[in-house]
């Protein structure tokens, strides 16, 4: 996939009821990686020891971090910042980018 011109939306495809997710970059200084979530369907609250950008390419989402309701739509990210309790749900289905920048201490 390297050196290769690639059509993001065609990468990863929606599944009924599921969260659909395909790594396209793993380094030691972080990740790269797509998921697609039919409607309906998070991902419980969690948190990351990362700082986290999300870009939205497809649909709508509810991201809530540290308590704070988030409507992400089409086009727009949002930065989860490291640490922070953070959820996601498929307000419509949408698909996603997930950048993982791992710092040094």
């Amino acid at each position: 996939m390297i050196n290769e011109v690639k059509t993001i939306h065609d990468l990863i495809e929606y599944q009924k009821q599921a969260v659909v997710s395909k790594e396209i970059i793993r380094k030691e200084t972080g990740t790269v990686t797509i998921f697609a979530f039919d409607e309906g369907e998070g991902l419980s609250t969690h948190s990351a020891p990362f700082d986290a950008m999300v870009q939205i390419i497809d649909g709508e989402a509810k991201i809530t971090i540290s308590e704070k309701e988030n409507i992400v739509k089409k086009d727009q990210m949002i930065i989860m910042p490291a640490n922070e309790p953070h959820s996601l749900m498929a307000i419509k289905p949408f698909k996603m980018i997930l950048i993982l920048i791992k710092s040094e201490k």
